[in-house]
């Protein structure tokens, strides 16, 4: 089966084309002001409308409010990515759209929190635990010990993140078994600005894969 991969922090055309011309299958839009890759709701809705409907359209957020939610939803999302979020309000988020709930992981004992997703999402996305008091919950280019995942029997459907790169993708998949990756800063040239040179590389080794 063809490993999937997503895009995620996308802002302008050019690097959602170049995304999706290279077989990305899934597109993500960050909605955290905090974020270098937070996007306006006109913004998303003029991406989301640009991306072709085989492509799905991945909201982020960190544990949103309902107004956001109505806001960014109107958008055209197909699913929303939640991060610091409990399993109660990625089971009312779910009632209205399919959920994906990200996992920070550093050490073997933070797989187990995914069992109490179970009934509450569609997909775990595992990622790297960020620095006690980071600004971000994500994006920023770090990854966990990939050796983790190995034994260890997801709850749901699952991808993988965090400080992947187009060097270390394949490398990834293959100590992991990820059936999808996602990736952000990894194929950046600066925090926030996507590189079309680097997205094209992540999904040709990927496609490799």
């Amino acid at each position: 089966m063809r490993v999937q991969a997503k895009i995620c922090g996308l802002t302008t055309f050019e690097t959602l084309d170049t995304a999706v011309r290279h077989g990305a299958s899934h597109v993500g839009f960050v909605f955290f002001p905090p974020s270098p890759r937070n996007l306006g709701f006109d913004q998303a809705r003029a991406l989301a409308t640009r991306a072709p409907a085989h492509v799905q359209k991945i909201g982020v957020f960190v544990d949103p409010d309902d107004a956001m939610l109505d806001a960014a939803l109107a958008a055209g999302l197909d699913a929303v990515q939640l991060h610091k979020v409990t399993p109660d309000r990625a089971a009312a988020i779910r009632r209205r759209v399919p959920v994906w709930v990200a996992l920070a992981v550093k050490t073997a004992a933070d797989l187990r929190a995914a069992a109490g997703f179970q009934a509450a999402a569609d997909r775990i996305l595992y990622d790297a635990k960020t620095p006690e008091g980071a600004a971000l919950p994500g994006g920023m280019g770090l990854r966990f010990d990939w050796t983790l995942l190995q034994g260890h029997r997801p709850p749901l459907p699952w991808a993988l993140s965090g400080g992947l790169d187009p060097d270390n993708v394949a490398e990834a998949i293959r100590v992991t078994g990820a059936p999808q990756v996602d990736v952000s800063s990894g194929v950046e040239s600066a925090p926030g600005v996507k590189d079309v040179a680097k997205i094209a590389a992540f999904l040709q080794a990927v496609a490799r894969c």
